[in-house]
C-alpha cells in the first residue's frame, strides 16, 4: 500500500529568527519514499540539513520577518501490516546490553526515573520479564491516563502525568518510557505519522503521534500505550530520549504559530 504523508506549518515572526525543524521521514524509511518529502518554504530561504546525535534528519534555516510557512507532501510505500508483535522477546541483563542502549536507561527531561522507580517496582516486579513486562506497562498506562487534546501541556512530565491521570499521546509514551527505564529496560521516545488506516470512522483530527521503542531480544520493538493495539501505517520521523530531543520545530526567538495541519492517508 502507499500512504500520503505531509504537513503545513504557518508562522508569523516579528524579526528574522533561526529555526531547527525535525520533520523529515526517518532515514530508516528512506527507501520506502515513493515521492520524496522535500521541505518547501514560503518565502524561500536557504536551508541546511544535518543529522543530530540520535541519527534524525534536521533542517536549519532563518525564517524571515513576517508570514512564513513550511510544507511537505510525500508518498511512502508500506507493507500494510500492523505493528509486529514478538511475545518471546527477552529482557537483557544490564551488563549484557549494548553500549548504545545505555543512554536509554537514564532519566531525561520528561522521564524522571528517580521519582517513578519505587512505583515501577511495586507495580510491575511480579510481571514476567521481557515482552510481557513491557506490555503490562503499556496496559497500565493505557488505562491510567485519560486521553484528550485539551490536556496537552508542553511542560508536562511523566511524573506529572502519572499524578494527573490526563494527557495526550506524548504523555502516554513518556510515562511508559520512564517506567521501562526504572525496570532496566532501555526505552526511547518516537514521533511520526500515524493515521486511522484500518479503523472505522469517525476519525480524529490528524496530528503527529508519539509512541516508544523498547530494547528486547537484541532489537528495538514498537509499543504504543496510547492506542495499545498494533496499528497500520506508522511512519517514523525521529527518535530520542524524550520529546525534548525530537521537537518538530525549535525557534530561537519570538513567533506565533498561526496554523498547523498534518495528513496521513492511504492512497
Amino acid at each position: 500500500m502507499q500512504i500520503r504523508v505531509g504537513y503545513e506549518l504557518q508562522y508569523d515572526f516579528p524579526q528574522p529568527t533561526p529555526m531547527i525543524l525535525t520533520l523529515h521521514v526517518h532515514s530508516s524509511r528512506a527507501s520506502d519514499l515513493a515521492r520524496p518529502d522535500h521541505m518547501m518554504a514560503t518565502p524561500a530561504v536557504p536551508m541546511a540539513a544535518y543529522r543530530d546525535g540520535f541519527g534524525n534528519w534536521c533542517t536549519r534555516l532563518v525564517a524571515p520577518q513576517g508570514h512564513f510557512s513550511v510544507t511537505s507532501d510525500a508518498v511512502v510505500n508500506d507493507t500494510g501490516a500492523p505493528d509486529p508483535v514478538f511475545p518471546s522477546a527477552f529482557q537483557h541483563p544490564v551488563p549484557e546490553l549494548p553500549e548504545e542502549t545505555l543512554v536509554f536507561l537514564l532519566g531525561s527531561r520528561y522521564c524522571e526515573t528517580d521519582r517513578l522507580s519505587e512505583i515501577a517496582w511495586k507495580q510491575f516486579s511480579g510481571t514476567p520479564l521481557g515482552w510481557a513486562r513491557v506490555q503490562a506497562i503499556c496496559d497500565f498506562v493505557h488505562h491510567h491516563i485519560q486521553f484528550g487534546y485539551e490536556h496537552a501541556n508542553p511542560t508536562k512530565t511523566a511524573w506529572e502525568v502519572y499524578n494527573d491521570g490526563k494527557g495526550v499521546c506524548r504523555d502516554f509514551a513518556h510515562l511508559a518510557v520512564a517506567l521501562c527505564r526504572c525496570l532496566n529496560i532501555p526505552a526511547r521516545y518516537c514521533t511520526g505519522y500515524l493515521g486511522d488506516i484500518g479503523l472505522p470512522p469517525p476519525y480524529a483530527p490528524m496530528d503527529f503521534a508519539g509512541w516508544f521503542e523498547a530494547y528486547l531480544g537484541g532489537s528495538w520493538h514498537t509499543f504504543d500505550p496510547r492506542n495499545n493495539t498494533p496499528r497500520i501505517g506508522r511512519v517514523l520521523i525521529a527518535r530520542g530520549r524524550d520529546a525534548a530531543d525530537v521537537a518538530i520545530s525549535t525557534t530561537f526567538g519570538p513567533n506565533t504559530l498561526q496554523s498547523f495541519r498534518v495528513w496521513t492517508d492511504e492512497v
